[in-house]
């Protein structure tokens, strides 16, 4: 079954970085839509950053457009989501999805439509301390 699995998240003051990465088994992520996800606690899960592979066409949320970097290493058959500039509120658990079933990979209407991605990572813990 495909899966994918997030890493690198951890603790960081505000201004730091960190870089996550989404590494998938049985898929490859070329020819498809990537996505990073992230919810904070009593919040509803956004929409952050997504790439459709096949042109490295990227889409960002505004609450992270200049200060997160979405990427992909087709060799590696992973994701990267470079994250700089780091506030308190970024502070979230972050997931990664891809294999969308409806709707466009990137675009107005669709972008923040979390129900498109039809598999998702568990998730990695962001920490940004003030």
């Amino acid at each position: 079954a495909v899966q994918v699995v997030e890493s690198g998240g951890g603790s960081v003051q505000a201004g730091g970085s960190l870089r996550l990465a989404c590494a998938a088994s049985e898929y490859t992520f070329n020819g498809n839509c990537m996505g990073w996800f992230r919810q904070a606690p009593g919040k509803e899960r956004e929409e952050i950053a997504t790439m459709f592979a096949n042109t490295g066409t990227t889409q960002y949320a505004d609450s992270v457009k200049g200060r997160f970097t979405i990427s992909q290493d087709i060799a590696k058959n992973t994701v990267y989501l470079q994250m700089n500039s780091l506030k308190p509120e970024d502070s979230a658990m972050y997931y990664c999805a891809t294999l969308i079933t409806f709707g466009s990979c990137l675009g107005r209407i669709d972008f923040g439509d979390q129900a498109r991605f039809s598999v998702w990572g568990p998730g990695t813990q962001v920490t940004v301390s003030s």
